[in-house]
């Protein structure tokens, strides 16, 4: 797939746009989304997304089109997790409804220019060392037992506690002066001549370090699924776009959401044996071993949506069996 300068100018254009878009009606219209808006929305993106993978199946063929429906499934199901801990921060902080928007709009344009240089770096280490799938991998599995470690403890709070109160905000903290309180949509103001930041800075602060997090996890996972870098840039440009107002449709539904980290463990380890086993093979491991070790695009995309759709399921149920246990007996 040979992607020319031209097309990437026209992707990050129209990318850019539609942030600016965003970014401009958020500001002449302040306010928290109802369920209606966050719907057409979110309706929108999904639609944008679809239809992008449908051209691309038109142009360059079902190869490229299924990484990129892998590779964005994928991106938005590691997003979920990561709006669950923007919620926590949000909780946190005690940032006021009305300012969330914001935060989170900052909080995405960060979480790109994060995945935009780590897509980068992930090009650059691929082209040169191919035993760099063998890091990736492990990398993954291991991101993969943590997020079990995590659920069976109950708590997610270990990144947020990090990110809130770790040595980086103390000394972000004690260095930055601040107003100490939320002054609406403003991350600083001047007061008697002096640059203070409000308290809405240190929630940015403590989103983008969440989102270089979430980085680290989600660029080796798409790699795993395709070694395009335009595939893997529009892949997460697609699964960010629509997260703000995800976060306001669903509220405390990402709580009930409670066997997407154990969903998204195995998906993690999947990719993680895959990112492997496609070193293997191109190590030769395959003749040794009798079998061909690289898994196709086509399988590939079907466990992750039977993953995802089977994690969906179990939640609801388990959600649904919890309803009715809390229901008052007549």
């Amino acid at each position: 797939m040979q992607i020319t300068p031209f097309v990437w100018i026209v992707t990050i254009v129209v990318m850019l746009a539609v942030l600016i878009a965003d970014a401009v009606l958020l500001a002449r219209r302040p306010h928290v989304p109802g369920i209606r808006e966050c719907l057409v929305f979110v309706a929108l993106y999904v639609a944008a997304a679809i239809a992008f993978g449908l051209g691309l199946h038109i142009i360059s063929g079902p190869g490229p089109a299924g990484e990129f429906f892998a590779g964005w499934l994928t991106e938005y199901s590691l997003s979920l997790d990561n709006l669950f801990i923007f919620l926590i921060i949000m909780t946190k902080l005690k940032v006021p409804r009305r300012s969330q928007q914001f935060a989170l709009l900052v909080g995405i344009m960060l979480a790109l220019v994060f995945r935009g240089i780590f897509i980068g770096l992930g090009a650059a280490l691929i082209a040169r060392l191919e035993w760099i799938f063998f890091v990736f991998g492990a990398w993954l599995i291991y991101t993969a037992v943590n997020l079990v470690r995590d659920h069976l403890r109950g708590s997610s709070e270990e990144e947020v506690d990090e990110a809130v109160g770790g040595p980086v905000m103390r000394w972000i903290q004690r260095a930055v002066p601040s107003t100490g309180d939320f002054r609406e949509d403003r991350i600083f103001v001047r007061s008697n001549g002096k640059l203070l930041a409000t308290s809405l800075f240190f929630v940015v602060v403590a989103l983008g370090t969440t989102d270089v997090m979430f980085a680290l996890d989600s660029i080796p996972a798409i790699y795993g699924l395709t070694q395009e870098p335009y595939i893997v840039f529009t892949a997460n440009v697609f699964a960010l776009m629509g997260l703000r107002q995800l976060y306001f449709l669903l509220g405390d539904l990402l709580n009930r959401l409670v066997y997407l980290p154990l969903g998204l463990s195995v998906l993690l380890t999947f990719i993680g044996l895959k990112l492997i086993a496609h070193a293997g093979h191109h190590y030769g491991w395959d003749h040794h071993l009798g079998f061909d070790l690289d898994i196709s695009t086509g399988i590939s995309l079907l466990v992750i949506v039977v993953i995802l759709v089977s994690t969906t399921l179990a939640s609801v149920i388990k959600m649904r069996a919890d309803a009715r246990r809390e229901r008052p007996v007549a």
